[in-house]
């Protein structure tokens, strides 16, 4: 069955994308993980994965114009599968022919018991009912996890409402409907997964019987998950006349809320809350009117707290009578996607390390007489980001991007700085940051750093690397080496500042030494090009000055 592509929601505040440029053309076969398009929204330019397997059919966007938040702009199918139905439902029967594959004509010839059968399966979204989908709210995101429902069925929702909170493997964000009316269905109750692009709601004028679309639309889903088709079934049971949540969601919504309303959380308190089994309407909030922060949620203590371990007898025999036992933590969103990503990049990118001792004497003394003069702390970690930056654009061989077919050698400098969460890893990005100052980097990083702990992190923040830094010097690790953060070339790992006895002059002395190790793609990076761009590095960390010039 041909799949709709739409346009994801790529930002807090966009309202339509603009097509930058089309990376497939109708005929072409796609993949699940191939970008389709590159897309300009109101932050940044971020490519969109249809994350369907197929032939791409019909382009409904050309380049160089935009598409509303939802509006198809593409649709992924069989050979010669006719789609036109899929555009009837969405009023866009008068499409451009000129956007659509030339196939199709052929196809219908072909393959006309397969076309004739198609429309008596079809059921029409009602008239002024409109889907929500899951958008694609991170660059690497497949899924989001909903966290919780602010609405519940029957409520009336306006179009900056905000629905749901959804967690993806990057950040707890929110999502906006977009769309005014009541809400008549949810897909995906709280604590479940939903696919880019799955229908997570449906909006509309009150009592409008969806049931009916939702049943066709779980019967022709093959690949839906188990979660989302045992909802659609639990919906299309109830008449919607009388409106009941058809989803768990529903009910925790309804149970959550107090006689005078819902519950005034921020989302990082209901994620945290929902994670720790604590009932959030027993929290005392301590923000504005009575809101439940993350702080709140940390601090509460519930009255019976009891942590769920799996315990069965053991097989020995135990003098002193313990028990085995086992605790089973779900994966995050993050957590799944670190996963997916670094096994990839490690099975499919050859490594290759590369190991340099910088004395640091020089850059401790510095690092000093700076912090006089800054207006924001310069950490060890800030001058590292900004060397690293200014090393970066003599070897720009480094700053590479391995595009399968090509390698893309970035004319900007953008540091990612990895930062470990109890969730997972997440990497901030410091844009330009060989054209900023040290105390301009060390006041971004600060920024970008709170934002993440507090995972308030919008898109464009931790996405658009083109390198990125590891340190775990703090944590008094000697060296080590890390895996390449796609969709980069090279990874520099940072090790602690360690205390060394040298030879100096005829006797023996102390300096302070750091490991810098950088981890390379061989595929778009040589030895030597690696080893020149650390010899650069190093360079610049033992004489901080020359970064000042």
């Amino acid at each position: 069955m041909a799949e709709v592509i739409r346009m994801p929601l790529l930002s807090d505040t966009m309202t339509e994308g603009k097509i930058v440029t089309w990376n497939k053309k109708v005929g072409d076969k796609v993949k699940s993980d191939d970008v389709l398009a590159d897309v300009e929204t109101d932050k940044a330019t971020m490519e969109v994965t249809g994350y369907v397997d197929g032939t791409l059919l019909y382009i409904g966007v050309p380049a160089g114009e935009a598409a509303k938040i939802n509006q198809i702009i593409a649709i992924v199918g069989k050979d010669g599968e006719d789609y036109k139905g899929l555009l009837d439902k969405e009023g866009a029967a008068t499409a451009a022919p000129a956007k659509t594959a030339e196939a199709p004509k052929a196809a219908e010839a072909a393959q006309p018991s397969t076309i004739n059968q198609q429309p008596s399966t079809k059921v029409a979204l009602p008239a002024g009912a409109k889907e929500i989908r899951m958008p694609l709210l991170s660059d690497t995101m497949t899924e989001g996890k909903i966290v919780a429902w602010n609405k519940k069925v029957g409520d009336t929702v306006k179009s900056d409402d905000v629905l749901a909170d959804v967690e993806t493997d990057k950040a707890t964000m929110e999502v906006v409907g977009y769309e005014e009316g009541t809400l008549l269905y949810i897909g995906v109750e709280a604590g479940k997964a939903a696919k880019i692009n799955e229908i997570i709601a449906i909006v509309g004028k009150p009592g409008t019987d969806v049931s009916a679309y939702v049943a066709a639309e779980k019967s022709g889903a093959n690949n839906a998950p188990a979660a989302a088709v045992s909802n659609d079934k639990a919906a299309a049971s109830e008449p919607t006349s009388n409106p009941q949540p058809s989803a768990a969601a529903g009910e925790q919504a309804a149970t959550d809320q107090p006689a005078n309303g819902r519950v005034k959380a921020s989302p990082l308190a209901k994620k945290l809350a929902a994670e720790k089994g604590i009932d959030i309407s027993k929290v005392n909030g301590s923000g504005d009117n009575g809101r439940v922060t993350k702080k709140d949620v940390d601090s509460y203590v519930p009255s019976a707290a009891t942590q769920k371990v799996a315990i069965t007898p053991t097989a020995v025999a135990n003098p002193l009578g313990g028990l085995e036992g086992h605790t089973d933590i779900p994966l995050t969103q993050m957590r799944k996607v670190i996963a997916r990503r670094l096994g990839e990049s490690k099975f499919s990118a050859p490594h290759f390390y590369l190991t340099m001792s910088i004395n640091m004497d020089n850059a401790i003394t510095a690092r000093v007489a700076m912090n006089e003069v800054s207006p924001v702390k310069i950490s060890f970690n800030d001058m590292i980001i900004k060397a690293s930056a200014m090393a970066l654009r003599k070897h720009p061989d480094v700053n590479s991007s391995w595009m399968g077919e090509f390698i893309r050698q970035n004319h900007h400098v953008h540091i990612g700085s990895a930062l470990a969460l109890p969730e997972g890893l997440i990497v901030p990005v410091i844009r330009f940051a060989d054209q900023k100052t040290l105390s301009q980097i060390a006041a971004d990083a600060k920024e970008l750093y709170g934002k993440a702990k507090d995972k308030k992190l919008q898109p464009a923040e931790f996405s658009g690397n083109t390198f990125t830094i590891s340190n775990l010097g703090m944590m008094d690790i000697d060296e080590f080496t890390a895996i390449i953060n796609p969709p980069d070339s090279a990874i520099l790992a940072v090790g602690a500042i360690k205390e060394v006895v040298v030879k100096k002059g005829d006797g023996f002395g102390v300096t302070n030494v750091m490991k810098l190790t950088l981890s390379c793609d061989h595929r778009s990076v040589d030895g030597a090009v690696g080893a020149a761009f650390l010899q650069t590095l190093k360079k610049y960390l033992e004489n901080p000055v020359t970064m000042l010039v």
